[in-house]
C-alpha cells in the first residue's frame, strides 16, 4: 500500500481532537453525576398578586363576645282526660269493656284517667326547647343583645360561650318593631365585649364579616361585602336593612356582622331563601337602629316613639301630577286620628307630608321612622303640601300605641238608591245612606279605576280636597284640573274604616 508521506501528521491530529472531544463530554458527565442535578435553563412561572386581607385577626378578637343563645318555653299541655271535650267514642258499640279500655287509655293508666293525666301535666310543666339563636356582648357586665323572633316565646334562657362554658340569662326587653331583644346575663363576672360602628359610613362593596350559631352548630365565621343598602323586605314600618352576602343560615339570628376593625355593622335578621339554606341574600338591622333601641331597653325594658297618628300612603307620580307636586316624594296623608297629635295641630285628609324639623321624607316608611326616633311629647315641625302651597304647623307628638291595639267596626250595607254612571271613569255610582260621599256600586274592568283597585262597596268622599256629594262635584272636579293642567284628579277612598288615595286620570280631549 502506497502512503503519501504527509499523511501520518494529519491522522494524528484528527486522532488527538477526538480524545480531546471525549475527554471534555465525560468531565461534564462525570460533573453531573457528581452532583445530581440536571442544568436549569428557565426559573418556574411566579405571579405577584395583591394579598387578599386576612379575616383572622378581627375573628381572634371579636370570637369570645358571640355567644349562641338556647330558648325554653313552658309547653302547654293538649292532652287531658276528656271531661271538657265532647265524647269522642259516643259512636262505640255499647260494650261496658269496650268503653272502659278507651276510657282507661285516654286516661294513661287508672279507671277515671286523673292519676295518669297529672303525672302527664308534671311532665309538661318543665321549659322544653323551643328555639336558638345567636347574640354578642355589648358590656362588660353581661348585656347581650339578640332578635327578639329568637327569644319571644321564651320563659327560660342560656347563653353559651365561645368556649362552651354555658350560663343562665334573664330577658330584660323586647321590641318586636325591629326584632330586638336584650338578655342580661345572670352572676358576677367580666366578659369580652364589642360596639356599634357607624354605619353611616358602611358602603356597598366594604368587606364584612358575620359569627353566629348556624343549625346549632356554634361559633361559626363566614365573609362577605355589603351588597346594598336600605332594603325594604317588607317585616314592618322601620325597614331600612343592610343586605350582605355572607352565608347565614338558620340560627345566626340576632348574631352581629363585623367591618374589619372589629365593629358591629348589622345584626343577623333574615334571609331570602327559596330552599331554607343560604343563597348570599342576607339582611341585617343597621347598628344605627339597634344602638339607639338597645339603649332604651337595657334603660326601661321597652322602646317609647312619638306617634303622629295619621294614616299615611305612598305618593305616585299619577298622585303627585294631580297636587301638583313637583316630585312623588312624601307621605299622603289618607286619615287623621280623631284622638292623634296630627289632627290636633291641624293635619287633614289629603295632606303631604314633605318634611319634618327640615328632614326630607322621600317615602311613609321614612316618615315612620323619622317620627320614631322622636321621644314622646316632643314638638316638631311638620312641613305639608296643602291646596297647591306648602306651610309648616307645629306638632306635640304622643306616644305610639301597642302594635296590637286596631279598631274595627261591622258594616251592614243598605239597598242603594238610584244609580249614577260617571263613564269617564267607569264608575257607576250612588250617594251614600248619610249623604256624605259616593257609593261605588260597579266597576268597568277595563277602566283605570280597576286598575287601581277601586272596587263595588268603596266610598268616594272627596276629589282634589272637595267634598263630594253628587256625580256633579267629581265632573267639576275633573273639568277644574282640565283647565289647570293637570292631567289626574285625586279621589278619596273609604273602605271598611280606612282611607286612602286613588289618582284616576282625567277624559282626554
Amino acid at each position: 500500500m502506497n502512503i503519501a508521506p504527509n499523511s501520518y501528521p494529519r491522522t494524528r491530529t484528527r486522532l488527538m481532537a477526538a480524545a480531546a472531544s471525549v475527554a471534555i463530554a465525560g468531565a461534564i458527565g462525570f460533573g453531573a453525576v457528581a452532583t445530581g442535578t440536571v442544568p436549569v435553563l428557565a426559573e418556574a412561572v411566579r405571579v405577584e398578586a395583591p394579598q387578599v386581607p386576612s379575616f383572622a385577626d378581627v375573628v381572634e378578637r371579636v370570637s369570645p363576645a358571640v355567644v349562641s343563645v338556647r330558648v325554653k318555653a313552658k309547653i302547654e299541655s293538649t292532652a287531658d282526660d276528656g271531661s271538657d271535650l265532647p265524647d269522642a267514642f259516643g259512636n262505640l258499640p255499647d260494650d261496658p269493656q269496650l268503653r272502659r279500655f278507651f276510657r282507661e287509655f285516654r286516661g294513661f293508666g287508672d279507671q277515671d284517667g286523673r292519676d295518669g293525666m297529672r303525672r302527664f301535666e308534671r311532665r309538661d310543666r318543665q321549659p322544653r326547647p323551643v328555639a336558638q339563636g345567636s347574640g354578642f356582648f355589648i358590656s362588660e357586665d353581661g348585656y347581650l343583645v339578640t332578635n327578639n323572633h329568637v327569644v319571644g316565646d321564651g320563659s327560660s334562657f342560656t347563653v353559651v360561650m365561645h368556649n362552651g362554658k354555658e350560663l343562665d340569662a334573664k330577658l330584660v326587653g323586647t321590641d318586636p318593631r325591629t326584632d330586638l331583644a336584650v338578655l342580661k346575663v345572670e352572676g358576677d363576672g367580666k366578659f369580652t365585649y364589642v360596639d356599634f360602628a357607624d354605619d353611616s359610613k358602611v358602603r356597598v362593596g366594604d368587606w364584612v364579616v358575620a359569627v353566629g350559631n348556624p343549625f346549632g352548630l356554634g361559633g361559626t365565621v363566614t365573609a362577605g361585602i355589603v351588597s346594598a343598602r336600605g332594603r325594604d323586605i317588607g317585616a314592618g314600618p322601620y325597614d331600612d336593612f343592610i343586605q350582605i352576602d355572607a352565608s347565614v343560615n338558620r340560627g345566626n339570628s340576632g348574631g352581629p356582622t363585623f367591618n374589619l376593625n372589629g365593629q358591629v355593622v348589622g345584626i343577623n335578621t333574615a334571609i331570602f331563601s327559596p330552599s331554607g339554606g343560604s343563597v348570599g341574600i342576607a339582611f341585617d338591622i343597621p347598628a344605627s337602629t339597634a344602638k339607639a333601641v338597645v339603649q332604651d331597653l337595657m334603660k326601661d325594658g321597652t322602646v317609647q316613639r312619638g306617634w303622629l297618628g295619621v294614616e299615611i300612603q305612598p305618593v305616585t307620580s299619577e298622585i303627585a301630577e294631580s297636587l301638583g307636586l313637583k316630585s312623588d316624594k312624601g307621605a299622603l296623608v289618607s286619615s287623621a286620628q280623631d284622638d292623634g297629635p296630627g289632627k290636633k295641630a291641624g293635619i287633614s285628609a289629603g295632606d303631604v307630608i314633605t318634611q319634618v324639623d327640615g328632614k326630607d321624607v322621600t317615602s311613609p316608611k321614612e316618615l315612620a321612622r323619622l317620627i320614631g326616633a322622636y321621644q314622646p311629647g316632643k314638638p316638631v315641625d311638620v312641613t305639608l303640601w296643602r291646596d297647591g302651597k306648602s306651610e309648616t304647623v307645629k306638632v306635640d307628638l304622643g306616644t305610639l300605641p301597642s302594635s296590637d291595639k286596631q279598631a274595627s267596626a261591622d258594616q251592614q250595607p243598605s239597598a242603594p238608591p238610584k244609580a249614577d254612571t260617571l263613564a269617564d271613569l267607569g264608575l257607576t255610582v250612588t250617594r251614600s245612606d248619610d249623604g256624605k260621599g259616593l257609593v261605588v256600586t260597579d266597576v268597568d274592568p277595563d277602566s283605570d279605576a280597576a286598575d287601581r283597585g277601586i272596587q263595588p262597596g268603596d266610598v268616594i268622599t272627596s276629589v282634589n280636597s272637595t267634598e263630594v256629594n253628587g256625580t256633579d262635584d267629581i265632573a267639576k272636579a275633573m273639568a277644574d284640573a282640565v283647565k289647570s293642567g293637570r292631567k289626574a284628579v285625586l279621589m278619596q277612598i273609604t273602605r271598611d274604616d280606612s282611607n286612602r288615595f286613588v289618582a284616576l286620570p282625567v277624559a282626554k280631549g
